[in-house]
């Protein structure tokens, strides 16, 4: 009998673009975060993407001292691979966002491959009240918000960030990014496997119809042939829709509460594990199996937890 294949789970836990408003389960303080990050890794993520925030506000932190405060606690409670952003804030400059990779050194990294508009102001139709002030502003101000990804801010991270042998998940929000990606890898200065995270259904991006799922992974595969790992994540209510239909094509998955906020229709995830569970349902229901961390660790090419800065 053949062996199931496996399939990464991703977990993002934070993220920056939901507010402490939007859900009593968004995890805020150090603590949060550490409790979320291995409940997540207990229901099967082989890998924790990483975001900060202040724990009075909930705003984004990316200094070195907001990840110092549970990054050696969740490494210590789990084997999970850990991925540290370096998309940080789309309102934060490309030197602000790559501290705590270049600090850290962590297996892997996110990195976004293109700039684009990332229009969140839609989310003031839903959510009206708001806790604290910066909340309102960082929607409303999306609507004149691009996120800056440029070449040379791409070359930037990569020079600085990959000689202590971090590896990338390399986030493409539309299908010109995996043609940005393309012209990195030509020039010699990515090496695969290329771990390429497709991000479905946010606005500036590509939507989340299934078209654009099969488009991408059509896409992907003439432009890297065996030369990479695809893994999707949908934002929202796209979130569950999206990983099922790439699951089914043999690709890997992210789920977590920085994505969406909900694990049904008017039903919020009271965690990131939760939706990790839901990911798992679906594996089970395809004849799928969720990969550990030494698995993951092993299709991506990673240096390995021994080999980190934290």
């Amino acid at each position: 009998m053949a062996s199931p294949r496996k399939t990464i789970i991703s977990c993002a836990i934070t993220g920056a673009i939901h507010t402490p408003s939007m859900s009593p389960h968004l995890p805020v303080t150090p603590q949060q975060i550490i409790d979320q990050a291995l409940e997540a890794a207990e229901a099967g993520a082989a890998i924790l993407h990483l975001h900060a925030r202040d724990p009075e506000t909930g705003k984004p932190d990316q200094t070195i001292e907001a990840f110092a405060r549970f990054l050696p606690a969740i490494a210590r409670g789990c084997d999970a691979v850990i991925n540290i952003t370096t998309g940080g804030s789309p309102f934060m400059s490309v030197a602000e966002r790559l501290q705590p990779t270049r600090h850290f050194q962590p297996e892997l990294s996110s990195l976004n491959m293109g700039s684009m508009n990332f229009g969140l102001y839609p989310m003031l139709d839903r959510h009206r009240e708001f806790r604290h002030a910066w909340e309102r502003v960082h929607l409303e101000s999306s609507r004149d918000l691009v996120f800056r990804n440029s070449f040379a801010n791409i070359e930037e991270i990569l020079e600085l960030c990959a000689p202590g042998g971090t590896r990338f998940e390399f986030e493409c929000y539309d299908i010109g990014h995996l043609y940005n990606l393309k012209h990195i890898h030509d020039r010699g200065l990515v090496k695969p496997p290329l771990f390429v995270q497709s991000v479905f259904g946010l606005l500036g991006g590509i939507g989340a119809h299934y078209e654009d799922v099969a488009m991408m992974h059509r896409t992907a595969d003439r432009l890297f042939g065996t030369d990479y790992v695809w893994s999707v994540l949908g934002a929202g209510a796209n979130q569950m829709r999206v990983a099922a239909t790439a699951a089914a094509s043999g690709g890997h998955l992210r789920v977590g509460l920085e994505d969406s906020l909900w694990a049904g229709p008017g039903r919020l995830a009271t965690s990131s594990a939760e939706q990790v569970r839901l990911a798992r349902g679906i594996l089970d229901g395809l004849g799928t199996e969720a990969a550990s961390p030494d698995e993951a660790r092993a299709l991506l090419g990673l240096k390995g937890r021994g080999a980190v800065r934290f």
